[in-house]
């Protein structure tokens, strides 16, 4: 007897599997799509305040400034005729008696400098220079540090205590300059010389400090061996140009005075 053969059923619901898969890619198509049309909000929010700010903007003035003209500063109400360092240099107000009154205070400064400081004139390592404006005060630098470094020799502080006995109860601004002659050197601490004329000037502003001078008066600068005042070929020459100088200027703002000059 033959086996009847049994036909396989049809399978009705093959077109779900086949929509199915539409859908699904369908689905993934709209999701690119958005993705690529969305906008960066934080991005359109930034362009969109700066065009504002441009097509807003004040009118601005597109008058030139002339070459070779003044250019004018707005003054406080009350100086307008005052000159803008004026307002704020102690001896730019008063007649011409106060400002010679000024002046001749600020001489008296030399002088005493100059009676304290006697003994290390005449020896050659201290000199004194002055006019209505500054005073200038050089060390030589054998009295003041060992070579190459800027440790206080133990002979300096009797120097700086003469000093700021005179200083420290006025008010004029003070700064101390360090130089070095051209004879390079490379320590840990001082790689160049710019390093040790500056560490040079500090020390001092620290001594004066010490003794009763007001920091906010002073300011240190090191110049290394950009600023000779003698020859650097031979060793009187570079024993000169190792110096600190300490100027006193007759005004009362360290900052004002030394950049209006």
């Amino acid at each position: 007897m033959r086996k009847r053969n049994h036909e396989q059923p049809d399978n009705k619901e093959r077109w779900l599997v086949s929509y199915a898969d539409f859908i699904t890619l369908l689905f993934a198509f709209f999701v690119v799509m958005y993705s690529v049309s969305s906008v960066n909000e934080g991005k359109y929010k930034v362009l969109s305040e700066s065009l504002e700010g441009v097509f807003n903007a004040a009118q601005r003035s597109i008058t030139p400034i002339a070459i070779g003209e003044n250019v004018s500063y707005s003054q406080p109400s009350g100086s307008a005729d005052m000159n803008p360092l004026q307002a704020i240099v102690v001896g730019s107000g008063g007649g011409e008696g106060d400002m010679q009154t000024e002046v001749n205070a600020f001489r008296e400064i030399a002088d005493r400098f100059a009676v304290k400081l006697n003994a290390l004139v005449t020896d050659g390592l201290v000199s004194i220079n002055e006019n209505d404006d500054w005073i200038e005060i050089a060390f030589n630098e054998k009295i003041l540090f060992t070579s190459g470094g800027a440790e206080p020799l133990f002979e300096s502080f009797p120097v700086m205590e003469k000093i700021a006995t005179v200083l420290k109860n006025t008010d004029y601004a003070i700064l101390v300059e360090g130089f070095t002659d051209n004879v390079p050197i490379k320590t840990r601490l001082y790689p160049t010389n710019w390093e040790l004329s500056t560490a040079r000037a500090a020390a001092i502003v620290r001594m004066l400090a010490s003794e009763g001078v007001a920091a906010t008066r002073m300011a240190a600068i090191g110049y290394g061996s950009t600023q000779p005042v003698a020859s650097n070929e031979t060793a009187q020459g570079r024993q000169k140009n190792r110096r600190v100088v300490i100027l006193i200027s007759r005004q009362n703002n360290v900052r004002v005075s030394f950049r209006a000059n």
